[in-house]
């Protein structure tokens, strides 16, 4: 498990103004969504947390240790991450090699880096694929593509930028297993998502960015009945909450916690 703890945490482009304002946060081992509309400084957050970004103020401490002092390659072996697009991932000719690619570039000897990748592969449900262009498969198949090529680095950290896009029912009761599986592993999964339903089946917290500050930090279900501030950050609860509180049965997050708590009321 990672710790990553955000201190006064600013940054802007060039003079021009701030997409972070002050933002302080810890990050531990409970699954994390970030949800925010466009704009909110969501990808500009990560970028800097995988050090793509420098802070123009403030720290990012990984483990206690600052980023300003670790290379981008360090921060490669600690903290993986998948594009929103995989588009702009992928670029092997062959499933294999692509997902060998991060391994191979952090250090991994070939035989190791081929194990992970395959394993990988077996977990996004494209092991059959190994052998095949990326660029054959649809989208919902490359960024699951992408998403191996991550997973197989193995880091303690892992971020998905908007992981459920293009994914089928299929597609998205895959990943929401992986976030499980890394979760259960001790690995520190944070992702950036507006899926809002995805958000309240599977994550532990969420944070609301807004305006280039986390203006509420909670237990999913803590921000989920903070009505008033979701519609500040044009945000909106998730369906069955949504459903729940307009017929007067309850605060419910998700199916799964409706059926479990209408059960019990019943009996």
């Amino acid at each position: 498990m990672s710790i990553i703890d955000i201190k006064d945490l600013h940054f802007s482009y060039g003079s021009g103004e701030e997409i972070l304002k002050g933002m302080n946060l810890t990050l531990d081992e409970r699954s994390t969504a970030i949800i925010g509309q466009n704009g909110a400084g969501k990808t500009t957050f990560v970028k800097l947390l995988k050090g793509i970004l420098k802070p123009t103020a403030g720290e990012i401490l990984l483990n206690g240790k600052s980023t300003k002092d670790l290379t981008v390659a360090t921060l490669a072996k600690q903290i993986g991450m998948v594009f929103q697009n995989p588009n702009d991932q992928i670029f092997k000719n062959v499933v294999l090699d692509e997902v060998m690619f991060g391994p191979l570039q952090i250090g991994m000897d070939k035989g190791t880096a081929k194990d992970k990748a395959l394993k990988a592969l077996e977990m996004v449900g494209l092991l059959d694929q190994k052998g095949a262009n990326p660029y054959d498969l649809g989208l919902s198949r490359r960024k699951l593509v992408a998403i191996a090529s991550i997973l197989a680095m193995d880091t303690e950290v892992i971020i998905f930028d908007e992981p459920t896009i293009a994914q089928d029912y299929a597609g998205k009761e895959r990943i929401k297993e992986i976030i499980h599986m890394l979760r259960a592993e001790g690995k520190t999964v944070i992702t950036i998502i507006h899926d809002m339903n995805f958000v309240a089946e599977v994550f532990e917290r969420a944070i609301v960015f807004a305006k280039g500050k986390a203006v509420l930090d909670d237990t999913v279900k803590g921000v989920f009945l903070e009505k008033e501030v979701l519609d500040g950050a044009y945000l909106e609860q998730p369906d069955v909450m949504k459903l729940g509180l307009k017929l007067e049965l309850g605060e419910y997050l998700n199916v799964e916690e409706f059926v479990r708590l209408y059960q019990n009321t019943v009996r």
